[in-house]
């Protein structure tokens, strides 16, 4: 019975693996896009990035850097759910859901997929931390690995909800600058959440980017004053919100 369900959602992961390296302008846009924004923001504001509530000795070029990976991972990951909308016009998604497999490990599969792409993509720009001077070792590696896939899985199932019922690709492109770049903005990447406005830290306490963002941040320094929330909770607000997008995600493909 596990297997019936673990191996459709094996060949649908693998089917967006494959559907991806295949697709080289897919492969180099995103991090070249990231990256171009980077070194204009980040060296543009080298000299006067000082707001409150900044981390000492982090200047601007560093500070971006950890959100300018999560922004290739948002990215990917959301770019990725367009193939559902592909995959509806072909015919093949109906083919998948006629099939004797549980709704679940469709969603599984698709979300999975999406979300090792998405890693992939912003592990790409990690061997950057250590000439940008962030100080981090093996073991951060591996716990920033980690919350970054929560926030790849977590955004893949979000891509997923919105392309479920979509018909058009403009459409979803839309709907995603509506609501997506949003939170990537109100999550920390650009501006420590002490140095904002009042309304503002209120909508970043809200977004749940941006307790991914801080745990994330937290695993390469190896300490807790460099987010605006401490580790447990960093990761628990992550985990809770990954665990909640699957399940509208499952939700979603059940109608």
């Amino acid at each position: 019975m596990v297997t019936d369900a673990i191996l459709p959602a094996f060949s649908l992961g693998w089917r967006e693996i494959v559907r991806f390296h295949r697709d080289r302008a897919r492969v180099v846009s995103g991090i070249a896009t990231a990256l171009l924004f980077w070194v204009l923001i980040g060296f543009g504001m080298a000299g006067s990035f000082a707001p409150a509530g900044m981390p000492s000795g982090v200047g601007a070029v560093e500070y971006l850097f950890p959100g300018t990976v999560v922004f290739v991972v948002l990215v990917t990951a959301i770019v990725g759910t367009f193939s559902l909308i592909e995959d509806r016009r072909s015919g093949f998604l109906q083919g998948v859901i006629v099939a004797p497999v549980p709704r679940s490990s469709i969603v599984l599969g698709k979300v999975v997929g999406g979300a090792t792409i998405a890693l992939l993509q912003g592990a790409v720009l990690l061997p950057l931390l250590w000439p940008i001077g962030i100080p981090v070792d093996v073991p951060g590696i591996l716990l920033g690995a980690g919350a970054l896939f929560v926030m790849a899985f977590t955004l893949t199932c979000v891509g997923f909800v919105l392309a479920w019922g979509m018909e058009s690709i403009q459409g979803f492109h839309g709907i995603v600058n509506l609501l997506l770049l949003p939170l990537w903005f109100l999550s920390g990447a650009l501006f420590p959440l002490d140095g904002a406005a009042g309304p503002l830290q209120v909508l970043m306490r809200l977004d749940p980017l941006a307790y991914g963002l801080a745990a994330f941040r937290q695993a390469l320094y190896g300490r807790a004053d460099v987010a605006f929330a401490d580790p447990a909770t960093a990761w628990a607000v992550t985990i809770a919100f990954a665990a909640a997008a699957f399940g509208a995600a499952v939700i979603a493909a059940r109608r």
